[in-house]
């Protein structure tokens, strides 16, 4: 079985200038047009490759007038992807002629990264992959394929401490001790091409975080299906003492919440269904869809949600 990160959920501002920003200027796949099933006044934005493979899907709950988030302990500092190695040039170029904010590229375990931010101030980056360029990638946008991002390359999560942290993913999760650089612990899931990496900084002494926009709000990690789920779940509270929230069907995953120790939420995701269950492959994301207990609610619903036109960025 594959592990491994299934997603990451963040927060961000105005829909239309997040919707903008991840389609057009990343050239990321709008997978999934819904809504927050607790705020259904709010979008929910699924972004990521042809068919939403776990490991490539990065979503949003966008709020017009949200205040800004403040990194501290027990929240994903950054957000990777991969790229072919030999695009670094092309993304530098692109991020310059945008005005996307990003710093110069540096090395990290021996992989060269670019950091950069989105529009709400999210941390994010691109990591020059040898050899990514033979992996999958959405094709539909203005970004050429050759140049496309190929999902996750992983998250590095800000911690007092990182052995506490560890141990879950190792022991639960299906990572693996991949290396030590300076205060950055390495975890690795073994087989993941997307997704397969949580970086762990340790920094004892910062101020906790404070949610808002720019911030992620959860890291979802792969469970093949529901049996596996289980079993996790099960190991997470004999092993470890903590106990998870009761299952949640997501329509396109089913999902299990808790707080690592280091106080980053965590969800266990199936792979199962997937995001074609309820539109085909060709039409993902073109339509609003809901999850049967507010369809007979879309009218009101489709008049509260923010408009997406262009204009409204």
């Amino acid at each position: 079985m594959t592990h491994g990160i299934h997603h990451v959920t963040a927060i961000a501002g105005p829909a239309r200038r997040n919707l903008d920003f991840y389609t057009r200027v990343l050239g990321q796949r709008l997978v999934k047009k819904t809504v927050n099933f607790d705020d259904p006044g709010t979008y929910h934005f699924y972004f990521g490759d042809t068919v939403g493979r776990p490991g490539t899907i990065l979503t949003f709950f966008p709020w017009a007038n949200v205040a800004p988030g403040r990194l501290g302990l027990g929240e994903t500092q950054e957000t990777a992807y991969r790229i072919p190695a030999r695009s670094l040039g092309w993304w530098t170029q692109r991020f310059i002629e945008a005005g996307v904010p990003h710093e110069a590229p540096e090395k990290r375990f021996g992989e060269t990264v670019l950091p950069f931010r989105d529009p709400d101030g999210m941390r994010l980056a691109l990591v020059a992959v040898p050899g990514a360029e033979a992996e999958p990638a959405w094709d539909g946008s203005e970004v050429p394929a050759e140049h496309a991002l190929r999902g996750f390359h992983g998250v590095t999560l800000l911690l007092d401490r990182s052995e506490p942290t560890a141990a879950i993913l190792t022991d639960v999760l299906g990572f693996e001790a991949g290396g030590q650089e300076g205060n950055l612990t390495r975890t690795i899931a073994p087989g993941a091409v997307q997704g397969g990496i949580v970086d762990l900084k340790a920094v004892g002494g910062f101020l906790p975080a404070r949610p808002g926009g720019g911030s992620v709000h959860h890291v979802a990690f792969r469970a093949a299906d529901d049996a596996e789920q289980e079993a996790m779940v099960a190991r997470l509270a004999e092993n470890h003492g903590i106990r998870t929230t009761e299952q949640r069907d997501r329509n396109y995953f089913r999902s299990v919440y808790f707080r690592e120790p280091g106080g980053v939420l965590f969800e266990i995701a199936t792979d199962q269904p997937g995001f074609a269950v309820d539109e085909p492959v060709d039409a993902l994301g073109t339509a609003l869809k809901l999850p049967a207990g507010l369809e007979r609610q879309r009218a009101r619903i489709e008049a509260v949600l923010p408009d997406l036109t262009p204009e409204a960025v």
